[in-house]
């Protein structure tokens, strides 16, 4: 019999994710050659101090849109409130850019009133509105938070104080972000108000729904001040816990003012108006 059959060894395959890897490399080393051939003194521009790295400058130039460079924020960089050993770290697409490509500016509409007074209402109307002529908006809702966020939060004078803190903080990033940010929450000491309006600076805008507890009471539409008046809700707003109101709101909403008859106006007609002094203040382009 003769010798069997020569059997050439077959060389292993790699593995289908070597060859992925691979070739991942490989365009990011073609990548980083356009970038080098388009932007030959980079290394000397980063090492001189511009915040704007060539791959980004590379986007820019395809997309047409200028970054600006992060503004300087002014901060205790290694302790903020019981915070320690911290450190703010900038981004590199700042608030300008941002609004830029949304082509508007980004800022922070709270509302405040008694409850029933149409806050949640009108804010979803004028959020609708807004979507409808391509601008990005967002309701932030105090009952909606409450079943997040703040869920761990009561009515009591410290809770309502940490509550109205924490979405002012979120409602500084949303606006940062470029949104157009619609709070509506009842917000019921001045005092936390002002506070959150310092933290948004310019971009606050207070909207007051100016209307009299009555008119609130006779329309009730969660039956809260009917519980209130009961005895079954302590702390209630307007019944047995104060409301400051604004001293100097940039929009009011008033009863007689909107509907002209004593009536209440309808939201459409309230969010036209806001989107009118949107406009004005130059929130709706950028």
């Amino acid at each position: 019999p003769g010798s069997p059959p020569f059997h050439r060894r077959a060389t292993p395959r790699k593995p289908p994710h070597i060859d992925r890897t691979m070739r991942s490399l490989r365009e990011l080393a073609r990548f980083a050659s356009k970038v080098t051939a388009a932007y030959p003194t980079a290394t000397g521009a980063l090492a001189s101090g511009n915040s704007i790295a060539p791959a980004a400058s590379l986007l820019q130039r395809r997309v047409g849109i200028t970054m600006s460079a992060p503004a300087a924020v002014d901060v205790d960089a290694y302790k903020v409130g019981d915070s320690t050993n911290i450190k703010w770290h900038e981004g590199s697409v700042d608030t300008a850019t941002r609004e830029k490509a949304m082509n508007q500016k980004g800022c922070v509409l709270w509302f405040t009133g008694l409850s029933g007074s149409g806050k949640s209402t009108v804010a979803y109307t004028l959020e609708h509105a807004l979507f409808q002529r391509g601008k990005v908006a967002q309701v932030l809702d105090g009952d909606n938070i409450r079943h997040g966020l703040n869920s761990n939060l009561g009515f009591s004078a410290e809770d309502r104080e940490e509550n109205i803190r924490r979405i002012g903080e979120v409602s500084k990033l949303f606006a940062d972000s470029g949104m157009i940010t619609l709070v509506s929450f009842i917000s019921p000491y001045r005092k936390d108000r002002d506070q959150v309006r310092a933290r948004v600076g310019a971009k606050f805008v207070e909207v007051y729904m100016k209307i009299p507890l009555e008119v609130c009471e006779q329309r009730d539409p969660k039956g809260l001040y009917k519980a209130a008046r009961a005895g079954k809700i302590k702390g209630f707003t307007g019944i047995d816990d104060p409301y400051e109101e604004p001293l100097d709101a940039e929009i009011v909403m008033e009863v007689a003012k909107e509907g002209g008859d004593g009536t209440l106006a309808p939201p459409e007609k309230m969010a036209a108006a806001i989107i009118e002094i949107l406009e004005q203040k130059g929130f709706l382009s950028a």
